[in-house]
């Protein structure tokens, strides 16, 4: 049995190619045309702005698939905010704290019209009456983000695994609840750990780009201890230590992936291969990384496409054979 016993079966109509979760024969067709719409731009933001979710999340099963891209939307509107070059921090700020109250609201049950800007809204709105997914993981994501408002360096590991649990391992444990797992109690701390792992290998890909908006994310006694300030290893000063850094980092990052190993095994089948294809997009980037640690410094480190099309063939492979369990409604 899948988590979520003790609510009804999601409703759904699938319009344009974008699945609606929750729409009914009662909504008027103004109703359903406005959140098809709000569907149809969280899976456009989805498509244009993250291209490792898209490859992983397209191999989710409607109308799951359309959920997580109106919770992807919220995740970057909030991004977005934080990161908006134009206004002051003081403002910035409040953004986010207005952008907190309104979706407190959400989660209360109040509707209001779309955001300026968001056409996606309603279509979020839709998720949190549809799935079991809860208002923690939104406020922790939050609070990452205003955590990252002043943030310039950072002192540890421990530092760094906080942060990563609010930006990252809450997306984890959102997705598991539209996924839909069999509640073993292994399940929250291995998406905790699926999180860590996937930021940490962010945080060594985005390195340079993470410095040019001045922020190191890399714990400041680990540097110290291999010799190295954040210059050096920008600039590949000094190589033997470098190399070693950086794969110690990788081999770091390599722990939480191993503690999140059999998280898909507790997934509702249909979904288990979304999860694996988005993993291991990340750890071939943490692979290529560990066999090139001064790429780095000088490139983007990702994947082709041809080795994401390969995955993503496997991981279809992988729900061909399974039925789908439905995540049910809150109501």
């Amino acid at each position: 049995m899948v988590e979520n016993a003790g609510h009804s079966a999601p409703r759904s109509c699938c319009e344009g190619g974008v699945m609606t979760v929750g729409t009914t024969a009662s909504d008027s067709p103004e109703d359903r045309l406005e959140l098809q719409r709000g569907y149809q731009a969280s899976c456009d933001i989805v498509r244009d702005r993250a291209r490792n979710f898209w490859y992983g999340l397209k191999l989710t099963p409607e109308p799951k698939r359309s959920a997580l891209y109106a919770i992807y939307a919220w995740m970057r509107e909030v991004d977005d905010i934080a990161d908006d070059p134009g206004p002051t921090v003081t403002q910035r700020r409040a953004s986010l704290e207005a952008f907190r109250d309104r979706t407190r609201r959400v989660f209360e049950g109040v509707r209001e019209p779309n955001p300026p800007g968001c056409e996606w809204w309603i279509a979020f709105a839709d998720v949190v009456d549809s799935y079991p997914v809860e208002l923690e993981p939104f406020e922790e994501m939050i609070q990452g983000q205003l955590l990252d408002l002043e943030w310039t360096s950072c002192r540890d590991r421990e530092s760094l695994e906080h942060f990563c649990r609010l930006v990252a391992s809450t997306v984890g444990a959102i997705c598991i609840r539209v996924w839909g797992h069999d509640d073993h109690p292994e399940v929250p701390e291995q998406a905790t750990s699926r999180g860590i792992a996937l930021q940490i290998t962010n945080v060594l890909r985005d390195l340079r780009e993470d410095l040019e908006r001045g922020r190191v994310y890399l714990p400041a006694d680990e540097l110290e201890e291999a010799g190295l300030e954040i210059d050096d290893l920008l600039g590949w000063r000094v190589p033997d230590r470098c190399t070693q850094f950086m794969r110690d980092q990788v081999a770091r990052a390599r722990v939480h992936y191993r503690r999140s190993d059999g998280l898909e095994s507790h997934l509702d089948p249909t979904c288990r291969g979304t999860s694996w294809a988005m993993c291991e997009i990340y750890r071939g980037i943490l692979d290529r990384i560990d066999d090139d640690p001064e790429r780095v410094v000088r490139e983007r480190v990702g994947l082709g496409s041809w080795r994401k099309a390969g995955i993503a063939w496997k991981a279809r492979r992988m729900a061909k054979s399974v039925r789908a369990v439905p995540t049910e409604r809150r109501r």
